[in-house]
Order: structure tokens, then sequence, then C-alpha cells
């Protein structure tokens, strides 16, 4: 049994995580290869390598014939029966190659497949497992800037954290902790490419899916979410369990779950609001913590207009219209806010506008009446 060679394959399995059949391989190739170099052809060259005791065996097969005119695939008759007794002309002859005779440069040659062949396996195998954790979260440390951009060791690949994926503001120092999204993992000549970003919705969504066991378990679903990195991201749930508020799901107790998250992000502010079905009700969750007096939802035309009272019209449409992007965004509609005394001459902002619809259908298809629920 070839014992060192068996420890070595032991270790690159463990290690690199690269299996001892594409080693066997490797090995194998390696040897043809020196044989090529050696012998100048290698296209009756047969390498075999026993798995369990990782002893090889390297031949040439020859024909047997009475005069010899290629010495790499014929063989004399005498010599053939030397190898075996009973060999006669015409037959095909195993002749033992070893390999203590090949060349330095064969031998070198040799050595330089098995680690090429090492080296592209450890990256396919790194390869693979980033492309499985592709739009996910994980964590990494921060290693270096890089110009603009910021390189993040994240186990046993680096990734990219472009400048147009960065939080505005954020500031890292080397060593430092962070989990960021796996936006595109890229197989290159040198290794994977990883690009994370810090600014992507879904790095919310995974965050919370991390924090909350009824998000993960399907209890509470994610339903829409908005985002604005660094500033303020809207996330609207449902849950799917008449016994579990969504909402306080999200928050957890004193705010636990919702603060682990806001502190992961700097701070961000996080509004979770309740979905609805009805679109009325929807955007009025969604505008909060503004109160409002009514709205008269076009699912169609995906536009909303939004009655709110005089006082409340800076606070629903947000510094720099932040809030009323943000709903915008989160419910898929186009929403136009008045106060009431704007709405008084506005048209389609009036119950009389929509008086003949109201005597054909349902008042909650049209408009959601202003709720005494708080949202969070």
């Amino acid at each position: 049994m070839n014992k060192e060679l068996m420890e070595a394959l032991d270790i690159l399995e463990k290690e690199k995580e690269i299996s001892k059949e594409t080693l066997f391989e490797a090995i194998e190739n390696s040897l043809l290869t020196a044989c090529k170099n050696h012998f100048g052809k290698a296209d009756n060259i047969k390498v075999e390598i026993d798995r369990d005791t990782c002893d090889f065996l390297c031949y040439a097969e020859k024909e047997v014939v009475e005069e010899v005119e290629d010495d790499c695939l014929q063989i004399s008759l005498e010599d053939a029966q030397k190898i075996k007794a009973d060999a006669k002309i015409g037959d095909m002859i195993h002749v033992e190659i070893k390999s203590k005779e090949f060349g330095r440069i064969a031998t070198q040659n040799a050595k330089n497949v098995i680690l090429q062949k090492i080296r592209e396996e450890e990256r396919s195998v790194i390869y693979n497992q980033y492309y499985e954790k592709e739009k996910d979260v994980v964590t990494g440390i921060v290693q270096r800037y890089v110009g603009r951009n910021i390189s993040i060791n994240l186990g046993k690949a680096d990734g990219i954290l472009n400048e147009s994926e960065q939080v505005k503001g954020e500031v890292f120092k080397p060593t430092e902790r962070i989990k960021v999204y796996i936006l595109e993992v890229k197989n290159t000549p040198k290794g994977p490419r990883i690009l994370v970003s810090r600014t992507h919705p879904e790095l919310v969504k995974r965050l919370f899916e991390a924090e909350v066991t009824e998000i993960k378990d399907g209890t509470v679903e994610i339903m829409s979410i908005a985002r604005e990195a660094g500033s303020r991201t809207k996330m609207a749930v449902r849950s799917n369990n008449p016994n579990v508020d969504a909402v306080g799901a999200c928050v957890g107790i004193n705010g636990a779950r919702v603060n682990s998250i806001v502190d992961e992000l700097r701070g961000e502010k996080i509004d979770i609001i309740n979905w609805d079905e009805n679109p009325g009700n929807l955007i009025q969750n969604a505008l909060s913590p503004a109160k409002i007096v009514a709205v008269f939802a076009d699912p169609d035309e995906k536009t909303a207009k939004v009655v709110v009272p005089d006082y409340q019209l800076s606070l629903a449409i947000g510094k720099e219209g932040q809030n009323a992007r943000l709903a915008a965004r989160l419910t898929g509609y186009k929403i136009d806010i008045k106060s009431e005394t704007q709405a008084k001459d506005a048209p389609g902002f009036r119950y009389e506008d929509y008086m003949d619809e109201y005597d054909e259908y349902d008042d909650e298809e049209g408009y959601a009446e202003e709720s005494d629920s708080t949202q969070e």
C-alpha cells in the first residue's frame, strides 16, 4: 500500500473538498503526460490505480513482432517471452513502465498537471459553494478598500462590495464583521468573482427570515418590501395563522427582533405594516404613521387618490417625499396625496365623484375609511 499517497489524498479531500476520484484521474493523466514527454507518444500507454491501496501500474500495450520497427508500439518475440513465456507473434503484451525512468522534465510536467488539476477543482468547489448561496445573506469580514470598492472576506473566497452597492455614509474598518447580500457569482479563470450588496431590499428580507422564526417556518409571509438604503424601509407582512400577529412577530418582545436588524443596518428605520388584499386598506397602511381620511383606489389603472387631514399632509408625504415614495413602491400604486382643504376643489378626491359607482359596487372596493388601528 502506498501510505504517503493515501494520506496526501485524504488531506486534500478534507481541506480542499476535492473528491479522491478526481485526484486519481489527475494522477493518471499526469502519468500519461509524463509518458508522452518521455517516449514521444502515449496512445498505447495505460495507467491503473488501485483506489483502495493507492498502488499504481503504468504499462504499454505492445504487439509481438519478428522485427521491431517502432519500439514504442512493438516488441520482439524474444523480449515478449521474457515477460510472458507463452507469447507468440501477433499477441498484445503489457510492458510495465517504471516511473523512475522518466526524466526530470517529464517528472516536472507530470507534477504541474496534478497541481493544475487541484487548482481547477479547488476553484470549481468554491464556485459551486458560493453559487448555491447566490441571492442569500452571508457574514463577511472587511479586508481593505480597493479604490472606492471594498474587499470582503467571505471565508474561502473574497467578495467585492462595489461603490454602487454601498450605503451612503457607511464606513467600515478592517476586520469588522458585516452581513452582505450575494448579488452574483461569476466563474472566471482566476476563480469565482463574487459581487455583494448592502443596499438591496432582499438583504432586509433575508435578515428578517433569519431573525423571525415565524417567517422561516412560513407562518408569517413577507408580501412586499420597499427600501431606500441607509434611511428607511417599508415592509408589508401577513399571517397565515389567525392566532399569530404578523407585525408583532416581526417586531418581537420590546422590539428585540426588529432592533437587532436595525443595528445591523446601522440605524436604518423599518416600518412594518399589515398586508391587505383590499388596495384601499393596503395603501392606508403603507402611508402610516400618517392618518388617512379616505383612499380612492383604481385597481385597473394602479392609481390611488388619498385624502389626509390638513395637519397630516407633510407627515403623509414625508421628508423629501420619502414616505409617499416608499408607499407607492410597496403597493405598486401611483399615489396622489392631498389635504382635506385641497381635496374639496380637486376632481377625484371627493366621495360625490364616485356616487354612481357606489350604487353599483360595495363601498369597500372603492375606498377605505380612516382606521384607528396603529401600525408599527
